[in-house]
This record gives structure tokens, C-alpha cells and sequence, in this order.
């Protein structure tokens, strides 16, 4: 039957591509380092680009980051960290407007969903999210925008995000991780999962059981919605070779 399905994308990457140790765990020896962009999203599917968290990027660079990747291959970019710690909606628009502005649809088709990371700090507040997710735009210049929220404090365990999530077409960032676990919800077109548990003496970071497991579960997803894996902190050194092999199953 039709529903059994997959019927979305599925991509999986890595947070970033520029780690020191990963040039004696994913990069060719005598690969430069200008190189490593053009290399990595040609053994993935999709990165999620950290940098924007901490510093405004010029248009230009999206340009060449785009134009050093292959058709089909999909960013994720991390909002930069002033949009979360704004308070009043007038800051909100002017920090989410400012961001959006800065040159993120440079990156064209290759524009994935922007994750919106607030502290672990940050506790529900639903007047709160309601503003801030309502001044998230559908889309700037003509490029379509999907934005995922994470968020990591116990109190955001409540059916109303969800509801709010659900009512403006944002995805909740999903987490396989120790210190911060949070469920998929189907909220949204697209899920968006962090894979933080690599381990420094998997080959492939997750046991290969994990990794089928995994496979499972996105495939699962994939029948409704895209789907975005990264695999992010843990052993960072393992997480390309992990992203390799959910791939290769998938």
C-alpha cells in the first residue's frame, strides 16, 4: 500500500566540516582544507552549519558555500544565538528580521531548515512562543524557509508547545542524547533529529544495531515527512564515519 511508503527525503550529516581530528578520521590526507566543504557534501547528504549560531555571515559566503556543494545536497543553518535571548516581540522581529536578512537564501535550493536553538535554560512560556513563532517567515526573496525549534528544559514536555509548534508549521528538534532527550512530534512537514551519542570506540560511533534501528525509525518518519539527521557532539571524531553508515543503510 501507498502509506507503507517512503515518500519524503531523508538526508543525513554532520554539524559543521571543519574538525581537526577528522582529518585523520573522514578527510583524505593530502585534501586542502579549502577543500573539505566540496568533500564532505559529496559523502553526505546534508551539514548543519554552526558558525551562524555565533557570528553574522556575509551574503557572499553563503554564495560560495552553495556554489561548492552539489545539486541536492541541503543545508541546515543555526540562527544566530541574539534571536532566542530577545524578550519583547519588537526585539523578536528585529533580531529574526536582521538574521533572515543577512544573506541565509544566498544559499538557494541548497536552504534547509534554520534550527532556532534557545538556551537549556529557557523554560515554556506560551505568550512567549506564540509571538516568537509567529514572526518566523514562510519565506524571504522567493526561497522557501522551514524552521525547527530546540528546546531542551522539562517544562517544554506540555501538550500546548506542541499545539503552538503544530499551529505555525515548526518542527521541535528531536534529541538522542544523555543529558537532554527529547522526542520526535509530528508537528510539522520535515523532522529534524540530533544523533548525540557517538562513542569513541564505535568505528561507526553507534553500534550497528543502533544504526539499523535508526534507519528504521527514519524511514518511518520519511512516509510523512523529510526528514534531517545530524550527528552532533558525542565523539565528534566518529560522527562523519556514523553519518556514512546510517546512509549506506538507508
Amino acid at each position: 500500500m501507498a502509506a507503507n511508503k517512503q515518500e519524503h527525503e531523508i538526508r543525513v550529516g554532520v554539524g559543521g566540516w571543519t574538525y581537526d581530528p577528522w582529518n585523520e578520521t573522514f578527510y583524505p590526507a593530502d585534501l586542502p582544507k579549502k577543500r573539505q566543504l566540496e568533500y564532505a557534501s559529496r559523502k553526505l547528504t546534508t551539514i548543519e552549519i554552526n558558525g551562524t549560531f555565533y557570528r553574522t555571515q556575509s551574503p557572499a559566503t553563503f554564495q560560495k558555500w552553495a556554489a561548492e556543494t552539489p545539486e541536492g545536497f541541503v543545508f541546515s543553518v543555526k540562527a544566530h544565538n541574539y534571536c532566542m535571548s530577545r524578550k519583547t516581540p519588537d526585539e523578536m522581529r528585529d533580531s529574526i528580521t536582521h538574521f533572515i536578512g543577512s544573506g541565509v537564501t544566498e544559499l538557494g535550493a541548497r536552504l534547509g531548515p534554520i534550527n532556532w536553538q534557545f538556551h537549556p535554560s529557557k523554560k515554556f512560556a506560551a505568550d512567549y512562543f506564540e509571538s516568537f513563532l509567529s514572526l518566523l517567515p514562510k519565506e524571504h526573496k522567493g526561497v522557501r524557509l522551514r524552521h525547527a525549534i530546540e528546546v531542551r528544559d522539562k517544562s517544554f514536555d506540555v501538550p500546548a508547545f506542541e499545539d503552538l509548534l503544530r499551529k505555525h508549521g515548526c518542527a521541535v528538534v528531536s534529541a538522542d542524547d544523555d543529558d537532554w532527550p527529547r522526542a520526535d512530534r509530528e508537528t510539522a512537514d520535515f523532522a529534524y533529529v540530533r544523533l548525540q551519542r557517538t562513542k569513541a570506540e564505535e568505528e561507526t560511533g553507534y553500534p550497528k544495531k543502533e544504526i539499523d534501528s535508526w534507519a528504521k525509525t527514519l524511514k518511518d518518519w520519511a512516509k510523512r515527512r523529510d526528514v534531517f539527521a545530524f550527528f552532533i557532539a558525542g565523539a565528534k571524531e566518529r560522527n562523519p564515519a556514523a553519518a556514512q553508515a546510517l546512509i549506506a543503510k538507508l
